[in-house]
């Protein structure tokens, strides 16, 4: 495997498997991921939360069960943020796809397999063009994997988000009345998703941010001000860990180009 990007934060962060356990609830606020019984996995989530995004693939895809859901989601979170060509980007997005695809299969109960291949799709989708995504039938796959999630755990916020992203953008490449009628996409069900994630996670910047992008794909110029809004919010968010230190740098980012 080739060396990832660092986390540009590196040594920022210094968790330990009796700080995770302890705060475990609040760093797993917005995908309910239960606390793991195997000190391996537990290993594997402590790497993550430092930004370790390499090591805690690794040690989640090696210590299996479980563990593949860290491996999914240091993957796919390193892959969103830190992975500067777009072709290792895309491949590392199919990988987690395939991957959890998998776990699926072993686990499908486990909501967590469907949140993150609908992510890895979602991203993939967006890194090709959302309407070529749409023509290969990846539209589909992606909202019937989130609304899986969301049935197996209610109060998964960020499968919440997602699902309001699929409406949002399939909306703002193909209209309402074609997104409603092809695809299932309604304005008022994508603003309850995000609505509804904000709520379960209200701490969450990517919640916030992702918001802010439906608000505009779905209402237009005229919520560029509450939008606005909402990124101010995110990026005064206080991060707990790498990740979320990703979301508010992110956020941050945004309003600069502005």
């Amino acid at each position: 495997m080739a060396k990832w990007t660092a986390f540009p934060h590196t040594g920022d962060y210094s968790w330990d498997t009796t700080s995770v356990k302890k705060q475990w609830a609040r760093l797993h606020r917005g995908d309910c991921e239960p606390l793991p019984k195997d000190a391996a996995v537990l290993a594997a989530w402590v790497l993550f939360h430092n930004g370790e995004f390499q090591k805690a693939a690794e040690a989640g895809a090696k210590a299996g069960g479980a563990g593949i859901t860290v491996a999914n989601k240091a993957t796919a979170i390193y892959a969103n943020y830190l992975e500067a060509k777009e072709k290792t980007k895309l491949d590392l997005f199919m990988q987690v796809a395939e991957q959890a695809e998998a776990q699926q299969a072993t686990e499908p109960n486990n909501p967590n397999a469907w949140y993150w291949q609908a992510y890895a799709l979602g991203r993939y989708s967006q890194g090709i063009s959302v309407a070529k995504a749409l023509a290969q039938g990846l539209g589909g796959k992606v909202k019937a994997a989130l609304e899986r999630a969301i049935a197996l755990e209610p109060k998964h916020a960020d499968a919440h988000i997602g699902l309001g992203t699929f409406h949002a953008e399939v909306i703002d490449k193909v209209g309402s009345l074609i997104g409603g009628m092809t695809y299932g996409a309604k304005k008022d069900t994508g603003l309850k998703l995000f609505q509804a994630a904000i709520k379960l996670n209200p701490t969450s910047a990517i919640a916030m941010v992702e918001y802010a992008n439906g608000l505009v794909m779905l209402e237009g110029d005229k919520k560029m001000k509450e939008a606005t809004k909402l990124y101010e919010q995110a990026a005064a968010c206080e991060p707990l860990d790498a990740m979320e230190r990703l979301d508010v740098d992110m956020a941050k980012e945004e309003l600069e180009d502005d």
